[in-house]
């Protein structure tokens, strides 16, 4: 006899923590640091609206409470994609 597959598979995004620095998200089965440095828009957010985060494709993350869109690729490459934010960081 076989056992049933336990619960669902989990979210292919996740915020894995939330430091004064930045954030870290698990994301493809690794985990990558989004500095504030880099990533302002995330700065001042209340931390529980940084933990709504979700993966409509999968090149796009998409924070709805926010209204912050990223490329996925920007996240793993943000040498790639100069800042653009008028955010004061």
């Amino acid at each position: 006899m076989k056992s049933a597959a336990l619960g669902s598979p989990t979210s292919e995004v996740e915020v894995a923590n939330v430091s004064p620095h930045g954030l870290w998200l698990a994301l493809h089965g690794e985990e990558v640091f989004l500095p504030f440095a880099e990533f302002p828009w995330f700065k001042d957010a209340p931390v529980g609206k940084l933990f709504h985060v979700e993966m409509p494709s999968e090149r796009h993350l998409y924070w709805p409470e926010l209204d912050i869109d990223l490329a996925v690729e920007s996240v793993f490459h943000p040498e790639h994609y100069p800042l653009v934010s008028q955010a004061n960081t």
